[in-house]
């Protein structure tokens, strides 16, 4: 798995883009299709935006962006929205399979 961290109007400290690399580290255990992922912090006007993006098997894209005043915290809500969405993806595409497999 392929991670990148950058930032926008901001300078990235060595704490955020570890913290970043560590929070994104889980998301294989809910979806092992996972190719890369592409991590941007961004900070306009007084608000701080962080917007993950994960590529997957088949040109699947998973997008999360979450905008507040903690840049951890938006970081760590990212990582939960994104968790929903490959758990979603992988019982769908689980559930697909097995129902073709049954079928007479």
């Amino acid at each position: 798995m392929n991670v990148s961290v950058s930032a926008r109007h901001m300078e990235l400290t060595d704490a955020m883009k570890n913290y970043a690399i560590e929070k994104v580290q889980s998301l294989p255990r809910f979806y092992d299709g996972i190719q890369s992922v592409e991590i941007t912090y961004d900070k306009d006007s007084g608000q701080e935006l962080v917007e993950i993006i994960v590529t997957g098997r088949r040109k699947s894209i998973f997008v999360a962006k979450t905008t507040g005043h903690d840049m951890y915290a938006c970081l760590d809500q990212c990582v939960h929205k994104l968790t929903e969405q490959l758990r979603r993806h992988k019982d769908h595409v689980k559930d697909r399979h097995t129902r073709n497999i049954h079928k007479p």
